[in-house]
């Protein structure tokens, strides 16, 4: 993919990919699943100036693909992920599995000097991808009308906690945040009681697919009208709201808001969770057909027959005897004695997984959705596997998450700066290159 190089940088188009990966340690080698077929995005070339979840995640959904991901990283502590959760010999674990197939290059942005040479690595990608506050970007000469002026074809995507307009557009905004004000939050827990968070970022994760989507899109645009490049906004509450089903219609039509409902689907039945002798499992009975196949495996043929309960209207009128008709079954069976009764009469059903069942459970080993690699430090790591599974072209995990800095040097070689340049950059802090220690 072919471009102009920048206006701030009087060198040619280098390679960015040829060297520049020369410290990556490979996971293919440590037991990581491979393919001998390139993935679908090799030789996409991505500049990912995002920290902590939405932006970083969307990247790494592209790298996981083949796309050639330069993360930019602050000089100075790097991505706050590296230090977020649980960590080992110092480093995160969770930033070992999001930063994995990554470079990583340490530049201050707040210098004029590390704007320049974003600017040049900009003009030598496809996309960009940032995360920061509306305006942030406009603020250190980076923004998406500058850096088009000189490279027409280059897609920018911006996850913002509100998006680029509107009058929220100036607020700090988490994930957090987009799932309270997108009526997530609202939702989940017990009806009367505080709203329960999900118990992971999912609206930074649902900001990062949308992203993933916007990319694509875009560069099929580009692709087939002329080569020119766009903005992609994409907000973190808008990211949850997309996914709220039928909130807004029922509530336009008949004033309807819908209110939480513990473990169960309001106006969906039979469907939720039940207790048996040793846990819990997860019925959804609500099928018409698979309603009948239910009521006949728990015994309750009476139910089956009974033409009030033929459809999920008369289902829903009487949830709270079906509840107690499906609970009095499961609690005289195990966990395991339950599934295997209503697969057989093909219910769908199943546990409720913890990490533990996960890491144990035979089918995301089949489907290579555990994937066994050791971390850069060496230790023995399970990482997830690549979502979704293409079966020509298929995702691959290349190399572990790197160093901070670990790449400054030999991509900013590659992009065509001078080694003088460089070794000024660096001697000034407005580049990092890492040691050879973990950083």
């Amino acid at each position: 993919m072919s471009h102009s190089t920048s206006g701030h940088e009087a060198t040619p188009r280098g390679d960015l990919s040829s060297d520049a990966r020369a410290g990556s340690v490979p996971l293919q080698t440590a037991g990581c699943s491979s393919h001998t077929a390139s993935p679908p995005l090799a030789g996409l070339r991505v500049l990912e100036l995002g920290q902590l979840i939405a932006g970083p995640f969307c990247a790494r959904v592209l790298a996981d693909f083949g796309a050639d991901v330069i993360k930019v990283e602050a000089p100075e502590g790097g991505d706050p992920l590296r230090n977020w959760r649980v960590l080992k010999n110092g480093n995160s674990i969770w930033w070992e599995a999001q930063s994995r197939n990554k470079r990583s290059i340490a530049v201050d942005l707040r210098q004029s000097e590390g704007q320049a040479v974003v600017r040049t690595l900009a003009g030598q990608c496809d996309v960009l991808i940032e995360n920061f506050r509306p305006g942030q970007l406009e603020q250190w000469g980076l923004g998406y009308e500058e850096l088009s002026a000189s490279h027409p074809g280059l897609i920018m995507l911006r996850i913002s906690g509100y998006g680029q307009t509107g009058p929220y557009r100036d607020r700090p905004g988490f994930g957090v945040i987009g799932e309270a004000m997108g009526g997530l939050r609202y939702l989940s827990g017990e009806p009367g009681q505080i709203p329960v968070r999900v118990g992971v970022s999912i609206g930074d994760s649902l900001a990062a697919l949308h992203g993933v989507m916007g990319i694509l899109m875009a560069l099929r645009e580009r692709e087939v009208r002329g080569g020119k490049g766009q903005v992609i906004d994409v907000a973190l509450y808008e990211s949850v709201f997309n996914m709220m089903e039928s909130l807004i219609p029922e509530y336009s039509v008949t004033g309807l808001v819908r209110e939480p409902s513990g473990s169960a689907m309001p106006g969906i039945a039979p469907t939720n969770a039940y207790r048996c002798k040793n846990g819990l499992i997860l019925i959804a009975g609500n099928g018409d057909g698979i309603f009948k196949r239910l009521m006949k495996a728990i015994g309750r043929d009476d139910l089956a027959l009974d033409p009030a309960l033929a459809d999920n209207a008369g289902r829903v009128a009487q949830v709270e005897r079906l509840d107690a008709a499906i609970a009095h079954w499961t609690l005289q069976h195990s966990v395991d004695e339950a599934i295997d009764l209503l697969n057989a009469a093909s219910v769908p059903t199943g546990r409720i997984y913890n990490a533990a069942d996960i890491a144990y459970d035979p089918h995301y080993r089949a489907r290579d959705m555990l994937v066994d690699c050791p971390s850069r430090e060496a230790y023995p790591m399970t990482q997830p596997g690549i979502v979704p599974k293409l079966t020509g072209t298929p995702g691959q995990l290349r190399f572990a998450a790197p160093r901070l800095g670990e790449h400054s040097v030999d991509t900013l070689k590659a992009a065509g700066l001078s080694p003088e340049r460089i070794e000024k950059l660096i001697a000034t802090g407005i580049v990092r290159q890492a040691n050879g220690k973990a950083d």
